[in-house]
């Protein structure tokens, strides 16, 4: 029997983490030919639709836009819904509530972010959304707990299904292949990233032959672009120019497909997550460098603290250029370690990888469906 998955998300050729996991988890639930996925995306203004699968939009302030959106995922079999306070209209989103509370199908609300210092109102309308829904999905333990201490919820409703990571990244290949290491840092770029203190931490790394390079590669976060343009960038680049790093430190602007992106993944030898933020307990990347089997340096945010715990990287504080150098450091001098990290890192990959991922999903809706079909 065909299931109608109705998703709610921001969605290609939108660039962020919410669009981009919408689109993966859409095509590898539907991949026998049977199965149907229709797209309510999520947009501040009335956009051209991409394509078949985008049924509608949810248009951020437009109260009319939300009764038709949830028209729309009421015509589907089960609707899931991604959530982070930034995407969806309302103070702190807040307009979600008056959608879910209009389905009647059921529902699976995937949280992107549970922080644990939250305001009052953000606290509330994500305890709104948890009672609304008929299933929650977090990614990680951290995020887990986070919700169990500091919010009044039923965790029987709550399911720990990890981030997914393309079949493509998925490799075995020994790292240190090439003469020079490569370390590589990869994503949406903006404020936050802790990209310049990466680019400090390499003014650090002296006296090692061959020396490293750094390859910071990805376009610039769309709202950092809106709000700012590329100053950023700028900055970063002006910086490289200032430590004579210009042959060590490249900044590469340039969007990547799947398979491109894949192949520079694969050429790397270190990935590198200098995240400024302490609340993060969701990193794409973080997912994607482990199922390349890529040995790791990232700062303590939670994700990163709870998957490098068996050994699949070095964790260092934030904006640390010295910590970050020593990490780096000890890894290109120690290719045993790596090698380590690398089989650790392995050994976590199979599950995380989209098709094993979108099964829980597809069981997880399979059984919500049934408990709605009448005895």
């Amino acid at each position: 029997m065909a299931t109608r998955y109705g998703f709610l998300s921001t969605y290609p050729p939108t660039l962020c983490g919410l669009a981009t996991f919408t689109a993966a988890l859409s095509g590898d639930l539907v991949i026998d030919g049977i199965d149907e996925a229709r797209v309510v995306r999520s947009v501040e203004t009335r956009l051209p639709r991409p394509g078949p699968e985008v049924v509608g939009e949810l248009v951020a302030g437009d109260g009319q836009s939300i009764y038709h959106a949830a028209e729309l995922l009421n015509d589907c079999d089960v609707a899931i819904v991604q959530h982070e306070y930034g995407v969806y209209g309302g103070v702190d989103g807040d307009e979600i509530v008056t959608l879910l509370d209009t389905l009647t199908v059921a529902s699976i609300v995937v949280l992107h972010t549970v922080l644990s210092a939250p305001t009052d109102h953000q606290r509330a309308v994500l305890e709104q959304v948890v009672a609304q829904a008929d299933a929650i999905v977090v990614m990680t333990s951290t995020a887990w707990d986070r919700l169990a201490i500091g919010y009044t919820v039923d965790m029987a409703k709550v399911t720990v299904i990890p981030h997914g990571a393309p079949p493509a990244l998925a490799s075995h290949a020994p790292t240190f292949r090439s003469k020079r290491p490569t370390i590589l840092t990869w994503g949406l770029i903006g404020p936050g990233k802790g990209v310049e203190w990466a680019i400090e931490a390499m003014a650090l790394l002296t006296g090692l032959n061959p020396a490293p390079r750094y390859v910071i590669a990805g376009q610039t976060h769309p709202k950092v672009l809106l709000r700012e343009g590329e100053a950023y960038r700028t900055r970063l680049a002006s910086r490289v120019r200032e430590l004579g790093l210009a042959g060590s430190v490249t900044i590469d602007g340039r969007y990547r497909d799947g398979a491109a992106l894949a192949e520079l993944v694969a050429a790397a030898d270190i990935v590198l997550l200098p995240y400024d933020s302490t609340d993060q307990v969701t990193s794409g990347v973080l997912i994607e460098a482990m199922a390349a089997c890529k040995p790791v340096v990232a700062t303590r945010f939670p994700h990163a603290v709870e998957l490098l715990s068996d050994g699949a990287g070095l964790l260092v504080p934030q904006q640390d250029p010295a910590a970050i150098a020593d990490a780096l450091r000890t890894m290109l001098q120690d290719r045993k370690l790596t090698t380590g990290m690398a089989v650790a890192a392995g050994a976590a990959a199979p599950e995380v990888l989209w098709p094993a991922v979108a099964q829980r999903y597809r069981e997880l809706a399979a059984d919500l469906i049934r408990t709605r079909v009448p005895a």
